[in-house]
């Protein structure tokens, strides 16, 4: 007998345009997604998560987030070359 289906980690998210700028709108966010396209410690940042814009790993006891930039790539030409070009505002 087998067990329960595992999803199909190959199946990119039905991303929405408003939900992921949403996601992206908080400057700390930005900057996560911005810094780290590669993988970092969940900070349990859901706003990204519920966007799909990460996806999460278990790494043995430790859980680390990874920003989706090949998948946004796709749905979005260009996106992410908008948000590596970001330069944070200077702090007055």
């Amino acid at each position: 007998m087998r067990g329960p289906a595992v999803a199909d980690r190959a199946v990119r998210p039905a991303f929405r345009l408003e939900t992921v700028l949403r996601a992206l709108s908080a400057p700390l966010r930005l900057r996560i997604v911005r810094d780290f396209s590669g993988s970092w410690k969940s900070t349990l940042l859901p706003k990204l998560r519920e966007a799909d814009v990460t996806r999460r790993h278990q790494y043995g006891r430790e859980r680390r987030s990874l920003v989706r930039v090949a998948d946004l790539n796709a749905r979005f030409p260009g996106l992410m070359d908008l948000v590596a070009a970001w330069t944070p505002p200077e702090a007055d």
